[in-house]
């Protein structure tokens, strides 16, 4: 009798969690990889920061199909080989049924491979490569631009307000820095802007007087520099040592349109331009307030880079609440079918012009006026009245 006493009592229990349900509600993990140590250590803790903003406003609402989720940063240190191996860990050790994140285009480009072969999907966030959506990969989705519409905008205003013809293209040695050069090395040929000077750097450079006196020496209308923040700073400090002049001094985003970049550079930004794929004054559902809640938690506004992996959430949420099952294969139809508006902006994934699963959006200019980033083109977006043509540094305050 004692024993049945036990096995009924042991019974009850065993019942009773059965019908009581879970204790608390079923937590999402989601493990993104970022550069939060080295050199792009600055935009991965942007990224990071953008993240858990987005999560917080998505977990206050009820979660992922009501699960609570929960971000894990992985230090990929802006290295390929350590982002690779982050995303083996995520695929097939945490079976994460979907990855994103990462900042440069060399780690996308490692994840890529990964994640495709894994046929996992990928969404990428900022690296903008344009190889990185022309290798026919049916698990890899791309939300920013590529390199080659990154400047698009850009073009506009230099083909319509500056009418240049001739231009010296100055870029890091990375992925986005030869193709973000290459890119406006064509598209000064369909112009009939020449190219003067075309010249290559290592990151991390501290004296570019070598390659800027070749530049002073042909008297370029545009100087065009592709660099991330530090270089930025150091050239356009150098360029003002050095007294060189130009009709523009142009960014290929990145470097050129972070705060850091004015902050760095001081009065040698003022008038620069830049190419940007966002700014704080678009007109995107929540992308002021997203920017004036970013600026009340950390003291500054955030570049394109923090609304991209703001946004980047929201479209992993969007896919994983219409795909049929938490399996990659039916969270890949659902990434597929994606058609959303976003802080950053419209989010469709689009076959064409050699790119698959490619989002194409309109891309803006920014400039440096009165120590700040002002939106001025296109027209119909901008902030501020474009200054041009620019003072010489002799006539400037």
């Amino acid at each position: 009798m004692k024993r049945l006493s036990v096995m009924m009592f042991m019974l009850s229990i065993v019942c009773g969690a059965a019908f009581a349900g879970p204790a608390t509600a079923e937590t999402l993990e989601l493990g993104i990889p970022l550069p939060l140590t080295g050199a792009q250590a600055k935009f991965g803790e942007m990224e990071m920061r953008s993240y858990q903003i987005a999560m917080e406003e998505i977990n206050a609402k009820g979660g992922i199909k009501g699960m609570t989720v929960s971000l894990n940063f992985e230090d990929g240190q802006g290295k390929p080989e350590i982002s690779r191996a982050i995303a083996e860990k995520l695929i097939d050790v945490k079976k994460q049924p979907i990855i994103f994140g990462d900042y440069s285009s060399s780690c996308s480009k490692a994840i890529a491979a990964v994640a495709n072969e894994r046929k996992v999907p990928y969404l990428v966030v900022t690296g903008a490569d344009d190889a990185i959506t022309q290798q026919n990969y049916e698990y890899v989705f791309r939300m920013n631009p590529s390199n080659a519409y990154y400047a698009a905008g850009l073009g506009s205003f230099l083909s319509q307000v500056v009418k240049p013809t001739s231009i010296a293209i100055l870029y890091e040695s990375s992925d986005f820095g030869t193709s973000g050069a290459d890119e406006m090395e064509k598209y000064g040929e369909k112009i009939g802007m020449k190219v003067v000077v075309k010249e290559k750097y290592e990151k991390g450079a501290v004296d570019f007087k070598p390659i800027l006196t070749k530049v002073k020496a042909q008297k370029p209308d545009v100087i065009y520099m592709v660099s991330y923040v530090m270089d930025a700073s150091l050239l356009m400090k150098q360029i003002k040592e050095l007294r060189i002049e130009a009709k523009l001094f142009a960014g290929g985003a990145a470097g050129f349109a972070i705060p850091e970049f004015i902050n760095n550079a001081k009065d040698a930004a003022e008038y620069v331009v830049t190419a940007t794929l966002w700014s704080t004054q678009v007109n995107y559902p929540g992308a002021k307030e997203f920017a004036e809640k970013y600026k009340a938690k950390f003291g500054d506004y955030p570049s394109y880079h923090g609304a991209e992996a703001y946004s980047a959430l929201y479209i992993v949420k969007d896919a994983i609440e219409r795909s049929k099952s938490m399996d990659p294969a039916d969270i890949r139809a659902a990434m597929k079918a994606t058609k959303m508006m976003t802080a950053f902006g419209p989010i469709h994934f689009a076959d064409k012009d050699g790119y698959q699963n490619q989002n194409f959006m309109e891309t803006l200019v920014l400039q440096v006026i009165n120590g700040k980033h002002e939106t001025i083109w296109p027209e119909s977006t901008a902030s501020a009245k474009y200054v041009y043509p620019i003072p010489k540094w002799r006539d400037r305050k």
